[in-house]
């Protein structure tokens, strides 16, 4: 709400008004007085928006969750796992979060697009400083623009591997893509007994992948993947099956054998159904699926859950570790023995043969940036990872807060500090990112604020040298896919597309969060002089920094100009 002059009050020997703004909570009327020669500026939604509250108290609790021992693991209300958070698409979600841990927390929501609220992206030291012990604060997410299967994440220390962690769910408002009569959701986690921050103090000196003396265990909704509730079917009925990662490191492989499934929807974006006989989901990663029931009860079945990484070294009944659940169309019924299909003889998830039902034509490019995965640095006697010029870690202040601050510098990606690779991306331009990985390790990379177009994937580097197989360009149909994620493969690259149409600032980075951890990231600050213009930064956020000593302005050192004196040195990489 505004109050100012109108008219020429001095024709009337008046005083002119001031102008006067609301605050950071403007009040809310159904009515208003506007005096002589005043005007006044009001908002509203025409939609008159649902607001949902929820509160989240996070803390360590002491739990169990696959039998092994208990640990301090993280939970909000005290419980684990997280529940789902659901609203209907146009609501307005207030999420009220308490911070009863004692260091820094904060929340990301995956695949939310955030435009125009660059600063609920929840990004730690990138686009906040984090709620501070014993602090609250509440993430207010306007879903006019989205529906779909997300999550939410703790970003900061990694909680998220910890177990703050869960979905979030936006229905359908109207009559969604696809028919069905029922929803049913499954998550895959794998778990730890044990806190990732200590766990990679060891992990942070190595560059191979062993397996690991605490090797996860598989979670399928939250509890030991062989011990999950059955799914129950009704003869002829169709379902959608959202199927979720939570997982930190590893992928989880799902099939119903007698079954076909028919993706719709893939990190948010609806899809033409396309069939499949097994899903492969990785880090992260949402589906939905169809799986319409068969038209007889006389048998149950059995689904089949493989929780893998090609990057650690196999072992039997370990990597991978097989689950199986029950498929119950009857209580007591017989288990129908369905022959099994080899993998070179099922068809999988294939990003290049996804079509969104909201077609868009391939973008043409106006930039194209290079990233290549596998180069290596050793600084402070650790080993790192990355994709650019340097490891990725933080400045000593949100990137966020030095686009809003520093003025026409913003555009210069100098001010930021050489470890957060930043790279400025001018307004609505096309951008294309070629993203190599010439190594052994399969690589999953997610994109904040936007949902990338999958244009082409290809080899890179010389597989042949490591008995590898060498992949051939696919590229998609008339109308690329577009996601938040994508898996690059063993000696693989992909190019994406996105238009910068997003001011803020936005991280490229891993999926798996071992790599991400050593380095695997990029930043982009997108359009900062477009961003100064029509946003603004909650005073709220800057006194989260203030209070934990963070400067919540000036470069990525919380100096003026080119000044990063006090920021620690980059780790440049080799090849």
């Amino acid at each position: 709400m505004e109050f100012g002059p109108s008219g020429d009050a001095s024709t009337a020997n008046k005083s002119a008004y001031q102008v006067g703004k609301a605050g950071k909570w403007p009040m809310r009327h159904d009515s208003v007085l506007v005096k002589t020669l005043e005007y006044v500026k009001l908002r509203f939604r025409a939609d008159n928006p649902a607001r949902v509250e929820v509160d989240w108290k996070i803390s360590r609790i002491l739990i169990s969750r696959d039998g092994r021992k208990p640990w301090n693991a993280i939970g909000v209300n005290g419980a684990q796992p997280v529940k789902p958070i659901h609203v209907t698409q146009g609501d307005v979600l207030a999420l009220n979060v308490h911070n009863e841990l004692d260091e820094p927390t904060s929340l990301h929501f995956q695949g939310l697009l955030q435009n125009g609220t660059s600063y609920m992206d929840g990004s730690g030291m990138v686009t906040e400083c984090g709620i501070p012990p014993g602090d609250s604060f509440t993430y207010v997410i306007d879903t006019k623009d989205q529906v779909g299967t997300y999550s939410i994440q703790g970003h900061i220390n990694f909680q998220y591997a910890d177990g703050l962690r869960g979905l979030f769910i936006i229905h359908e408002k109207h009559k969604p893509a696809a028919e069905y009569d029922e929803e049913l959701i499954m998550t895959f986690e794998d778990w730890t007994a044990d806190e990732f921050m200590p766990r990679m103090e060891v992990f942070k000196t190595i560059k191979t992948y062993m397996l690991p003396q605490n090797y996860p265990n598989g979670l399928i909704n939250g509890i030991d993947g062989n011990k999950t509730e059955a799914i129950k079917l009704t003869p002829g009925k169709r379902y959608r099956l959202r199927l979720a990662s939570l997982s930190m490191t590893f992928w989880f492989t799902f099939r119903i054998p007698g079954h076909k499934l028919h993706i719709i929807e893939a990190d948010g974006v609806d899809t033409e159904p396309y069939e499949v006989d097994s899903m492969d989901i990785g880090p992260t990663q949402r589906y939905s699926v169809l799986l319409t029931a068969l038209d007889t009860d006389e048998f149950n079945y059995v689904y089949d859950v493989s929780m893998y990484a090609n990057f650690i070294i196999k072992a039997p009944v370990i990597n991978p570790h097989n689950y199986q659940g029950l498929v119950e169309y009857r209580e007591g019924a017989p288990i129908k023995n369905v022959p099994h299909l080899s993998e070179e003889e099922m068809v999988w998830p294939d990003d290049t043969k996804l079509v969104p039902v909201s077609k868009q034509s391939l973008l043409s490019a106006d930039m194209s940036l290079k990233f290549k995965e596998g180069g290596h640095g050793t600084g402070y006697g650790i080993t790192y990872f990355g994709m650019g010029n340097a490891s990725y870690e933080p400045a000593l202040v949100p990137a966020l807060f030095s686009a809003f601050s520093m003025g026409d510098l913003a555009l210069d990606s100098r001010i930021y500090g050489p470890q957060v690779e930043a790279h400025v991306l001018p307004h609505l331009k096309v951008v294309e990112l070629d993203l190599h990985n010439p190594s052994m390790r399969d690589h999953l990379f997610i994109l904040h604020g936007h949902s990338f177009q999958i244009v082409e994937f290809g080899p890179s580097g010389n597989a042949t040298a490591e008995n590898k197989p060498v992949w051939p360009v696919r590229r998609p149909s008339k109308w690329p896919m577009r996601r938040d994620t994508v898996v690059v493969r063993t000696y693989e690259y992909v190019k994406i597309r996105f238009r910068a149409d997003n001011p803020g600032v936005w991280l490229l980075s891993e999926g798996v969060l071992t790599h991400f951890y050593k380095g695997v990231g990029i930043t982009f600050i997108e359009a900062p002089d477009v961003l100064q213009q029509r946003q603004a930064l909650p005073e709220e956020l800057k006194q989260m920094c203030l209070k934990q000593g963070i400067k919540a302005s000036g470069n990525g050192a919380g100096n003026e100009g080119y000044d990063l004196t006090g920021l620690p040195p980059a780790i440049y990489l080799d090849e």
